[in-house]
């Protein structure tokens, strides 16, 4: 065999698990289809200009957490910008900014709201509670299944503090606010319908509590910007991948796998290899796609499962622009969330998350100037099922509401746009190359199957599949942390 693991897809998942095998010790070999890593979060370019491929925030780059880490323990050469605030909300009934410090940003949130400020600091103290439970998950991997002796010893000793958890089982964040008396605060009810829009992928109603209770907590978890774009990240992990004796092969793209005695066959865009195991940075439906021979009947039920819920999914419809900033507009890259109508859905143009780059993000567009990258959520279900001519259509109506939210709600940069591109779904799926341009994590609806995952074995012997797809899934760190746990399943397992 020429590696003990093979890595297909350059994502955060994916460079997640090749990370984990060369702390493991293995030999690796990382497969992308495209020319720069990073996959649904990478920096690429257009015209001349650099943008991020989604708007987003970047966490887990504190020192103990993954990113920050794998920074620290590799000596990468990354900058992480701890910017303040982190988000600026904006609504039609005034505007939100989400702060570093706690409790400065719980009194701008009970001001915001101007009622019932107890039973806000209250539900403020309960969700900090659990989330400090779950995100120590996030932040030790060990804590994640394959437990070891040790990692089962530490969760009996935590036990107690999971015992609150349980009744958040199986129930909606929508129950939590009702339990707190919050249920009719329209203004915090539309903070956390943008929160959990972005995060857990459905509005509080919706979401499963123990995960958007968690999920609201990104902001205080290591989050910050990385100059010179996400992309700058990606490939800083690629290089030290090489540097430790790794292989990565750019531009490369898997076209099938075969389940061959003690490992696997993977043929790729230059040739074929053989390894032992296989960790698939892909949709489940694209893995699903690749498999072939004899040595691999059908796909599990765990993968036909995943196929399943990644159609209740989402795309995305993007605006990419460039403007000079407008005067009094600070250095600091910035992060804007803007919703025009709080009565309607969250999606479709009526939610917007914009992501603006600062001075010290090089390379990104001329001196003076500013690239915005603009994302709405589209429902990938009602989307996929018009006709062509519809689809266009649609797309176009998404997109000049997103330009009447931009003109409402960040009205400063309207003068001074000097270049604008598009992208739908079918954009995506061309540049990701996931089928339908699916993008951003399995929605976290409330229930039981939502934890159905934590405790999933590989799809095969010696194959797994990691990615915003797979458990955890759900963000950048999330992604990685999966890629991790997955690489420590396949490399730890005699199968």
């Amino acid at each position: 065999m020429e590696a003990a693991l093979a890595v297909i897809g350059s994502g955060f998942g994916g460079l997640g698990a090749a990370l984990r095998a060369q702390e493991l010790g293995r030999k690796v070999v990382v497969f992308e289809a495209l020319n720069y890593p990073g996959g649904c979060a990478s920096t690429f370019a257009h015209r001349g200009y650099r943008f991020e491929a989604g708007a987003t925030l970047f966490s887990g780059m504190d020192e103990h957490q993954p990113f920050g880490r794998w920074l620290r323990d590799r000596g990468l050469d990354v900058t992480v910008e701890r910017i303040d605030p982190l988000v600026e909300l904006r609504t039609p009934f005034g505007n939100l900014k989400v702060v570093r410090d706690r409790k400065a940003f719980a009194d701008g949130l009970c001001a915001w709201v101007g009622e019932r400020p107890a039973a806000i600091r209250a539900f403020l103290d309960y969700q900090k509670q659990v989330a400090d439970v779950l995100w120590e998950l996030f932040e030790e991997p060990s804590l994640l299944p394959p437990l070891d002796f040790a990692s089962v010893w530490r969760h009996l000793g935590r036990s107690p503090r999971y015992l609150p958890l349980t009744r958040l089982v199986g129930r909606s964040l929508g129950s939590v606010l009702r339990r707190c008396g919050l249920e009719d605060c329209v203004r915090l009810r539309t903070f956390l319908d943008a929160v959990c829009q972005i995060t857990v992928q459905v509005p509080a109603d919706e979401a499963e509590a123990p995960f958007a209770l968690a999920a609201m907590d990104y902001f205080w978890r290591g989050t910050g910007h990385i100059r010179g774009g996400i992309g700058v990240l990606a490939q800083a992990l690629v290089d030290s991948i090489e540097t430790h004796g790794g292989e990565v092969r750019m531009s490369d793209r898997v076209r099938g796998l075969e389940a061959i005695a003690g490992g696997w066959r993977v043929h790729s865009r230059s040739g074929t290899c053989e390894v032992r195991k296989v960790a698939a940075n892909l949709l489940p439906q694209d893995l699903q796609g690749l498999l072939q021979g004899p040595g691999f009947q059908s796909p599990s039920r765990q993968l036909a499962r995943w196929s399943q819920r990644v159609q209740s999914g989402w795309g995305a419809c993007m605006l990419y622009r460039v403007a000079v900033p407008p005067v009094g507009f600070g250095p600091d890259a910035r992060h804007l969330q803007l919703v025009q109508d709080p009565a309607q859905p969250l999606h479709s143009g009526n939610h917007l998350f914009a992501s603006i780059s600062g001075e010290g993000d090089f390379g990104r567009c001329p001196e003076g100037m500013r690239t915005l990258t603009v994302s709405t959520h589209v429902p990938l279900a009602s989307w996929s099922g018009l006709a062509e001519g519809e689809q266009g259509r649609s797309i176009e109506a998404i997109q000049h509401k997103m330009r009447a939210g931009l003109a409402q709600l960040a009205p400063e940069w309207e003068p001074h746009v000097v270049f604008e591109a598009s992208a739908s779904p079918r954009t995506f799926e061309r540049f990701t190359r996931r089928t339908g341009g699916w993008v951003g994590g399995i929605p976290r609806r409330v229930g039981l199957g939502q934890y159905a995952d934590l405790f999933a074995g590989n799809i095969a012997p010696g194959l797994a599949l990691v990615g915003d797809s797979a458990f955890p899934g759900q963000s950048t760190l999330a992604a990685a942390l999966g890629g991790h746990r997955a690489a420590t399943r396949l490399l730890k397992s005699n199968r």
